[in-house]
Formats: structure tokens, C-alpha cells, sequence
């Protein structure tokens, strides 16, 4: 079968596709022919520093995100032949990611996808939704709490602006002067400048600091200045603290939820519901996977950017 692979390290030219062996189901799994596959910035942290273990040599696939068709299934599996589905994967295993013609996951990494959606829509949902199901869920704030987004025009700030919303949550998120407009169509109560002094624009808004932040921008410590004390930031690349005055830094790593597709499929059901939105930045085919990677790295990509196969 045809995957995108990492044959070594280095810049986007070492993406290439090559040809894998065809992966069967276990007991519990399924195997999804992939339709659609998001490119996301963990896949080219991948492409530049390989899987991250000695047990996984090249070529490593990446590749969290996947959308297709059940085309076969394990023993004991509740998916069904020929059903409609997206899933979340995780590309540091001996599989790979989702980057590929053909990807076994387990079942409950899966959710139905929706006739009413696409299948480059579906894929651009599994990993930046419930990223940031996570951080909301570790952040815990009280409806009518202040949430702050950073870098809310982008797939992970979008999805934190929508949810926040559906949590209760008033919502004050920072763009660009280009990005204000999707920002407040995306359901932002407030909108700040964004810049270098994150504190000073937040609390401009909110003097007394937001009850919580998702650092979709990935400032780390230069966001703690908007937290009031003893509020929380949920970080997307691991950053842990040191912190100050209190505040909680909640760092959100998506594996923690690779088997929660229940939570998958609630938020498949606010996609339906018209709460949250699918943005496709571009579809290209997996042959041009180095030119995603090169599109995804020049930066001002809003939403995803989508393989086909």
C-alpha cells in the first residue's frame, strides 16, 4: 500500500511515498481506507526528529488525524464494512500514522462521520478537537468563567473558541487585524491585538487576568501574564512551568485521549448541531505531502491542511 514515509531526517524534501505492507485488524480493531489525512505541526516535528524511539525505525509515517471507509474489521469489532468514519491515530507505533492508503486503529479510536460532511472535513477533526476537549477538561472552569485563546485563527485556536462557548465560557481570543473577522465569526465575545505583550493586550480586556488560557499560539511563559492568579494555562507542546502566582500549567498531550471515542463522537455531534466548524485549508494529494509541509511551515495556514489518497 502507499504511505507518505520519512526515510530520514531533515526538511520537507525527505517526504516521499512509499509502499508498505498491508496492515490486517486484531480482535477490536478496524482498518479504515483512508479517504483523508490532515497535516498538522506534530508531523513535522516527526519528519525532523524521527519517532522518538529506536524501536520504530524508518520510514516512519506520520499522520494523527484520518478520515475514509471501514474496509475491514476485527473480531469483536462494532464497526461494520463500508461505514463512513474518522479516527484519531497515533504515528509513533509500529503501524505508523495516518498518512497512509490503509491504518488500523482500535474502535474506540473512531467515530461515524456524518453524511452531511466531507470526508477532507471529517479528518480535520480528531486530534485539534479533542486537543482541545482535553484542555478544557483539565482547565475545569466554571460556566461564565473568562477563557483567553491564543492564536485563535488557527485550527486548535478555532476549535477552543467554539467549545469554550458551548462550555458557557465568555471568550476573549487575540488576532491579527486580517483574522479579527473569523475570529469573531467564530464565536469570540471579545477580540485583542495580537502581538508581543499577550499580558497587556488580555488584560486590556480583562484587568483582573482570564480564569483560564489555551496557549494555541504556543507562547508558554509569555502567556502566564493574562492568567489571573491561581487560574490555569493549558499548553499544547509539553511546556510544564515553571510557573508563578499560583497559576496551574495544565500541559495537554492528545495520546491522553486516543481512546476516547465517545468524547470523538460528542463532538462530532456539535458538528452536526452547527456548533463547531470544519476548516479545510487545502486538499492535496499525498504525492505533494512535502509541499503541505512546506505550505504548513511558512506560516498564516487557517484550518488544515488535507492529504488525499
Amino acid at each position: 500500500m502507499r504511505a507518505v514515509g520519512v526515510t530520514e531526517t531533515g526538511g520537507p524534501e525527505v517526504l516521499h511515498v512509499v509502499d508498505l505492507p498491508v496492515p490486517e485488524p486484531g480482535p477490536g480493531e478496524v482498518r479504515i481506507r483512508t479517504a483523508a489525512a490532515t497535516v498538522n505541526p506534530t508531523d513535522t516535528i516527526i519528519r525532523t526528529r524521527g519517532a522518538g524511539s529506536d524501536e520504530l525505525p524508518p520510514p516512519w509515517v506520520p499522520g494523527m488525524e484520518v478520515a475514509g471507509v471501514v474496509d475491514a474489521a476485527g473480531e469483536g469489532s462494532a464497526w461494520s464494512v463500508g461505514r463512513r468514519v474518522l479516527a484519531i491515530v497515533s504515528p509513533r507505533r509500529p503501524g505508523g500514522g495516518a498518512q497512509a492508503e490503509l491504518v488500523v486503529v482500535p474502535d474506540d479510536s473512531v467515530a461515524a462521520t456524518p453524511d452531511t460532511v466531507t470526508d477532507a472535513e471529517a479528518a480535520t477533526l480528531p486530534m485539534n478537537g479533542l486537543t482541545v476537549r482535553l484542555a478544557l477538561d483539565r482547565l475545569a472552569l466554571a460556566p461564565g468563567s473568562v477563557l483567553g485563546v491564543t492564536g485563535a485563527a488557527g485550527a486548535v485556536g478555532g476549535y477552543a473558541i467554539q467549545l469554550g462557548k458551548v462550555a458557557g465560557l465568555r471568550v476573549v481570543a487575540d488576532a491579527k487585524p486580517g483574522d479579527e473577522e473569523l475570529v469573531r465569526g467564530l464565536g469570540a465575545d471579545v477580540v485583542v491585538p495580537r502581538g508581543d505583550d499577550v499580558a497587556a493586550a488580555f488584560r486590556s480586556a480583562v484587568p483582573e487576568g482570564v480564569d483560564g488560557m489555551v496557549d494555541a499560539a504556543v507562547l508558554d511563559a509569555a502567556a502566564l501574564g493574562a492568567v489571573r492568579d491561581g487560574g490555569g494555562l493549558a499548553t499544547v507542546r509539553g511546556w510544564s512551568g515553571p510557573s508563578e502566582r499560583g497559576i496551574s500549567v495544565e500541559p495537554v498531550m492528545v495520546v491522553d485521549y486516543l481512546h476516547e471515542g465517545g468524547k470523538l463522537a460528542e463532538l462530532v455531534d456539535l458538528v452536526t448541531a452547527g456548533q463547531l466548524t470544519l476548516r479545510v485549508a487545502g486538499e492535496l494529494p499525498a504525492e505533494q505531502a512535502s509541499e503541505a509541509h512546506r505550505r504548513l511551515e511558512a506560516g498564516g495556514v487557517r484550518g488544515r491542511l488535507v492529504l488525499t489518497f
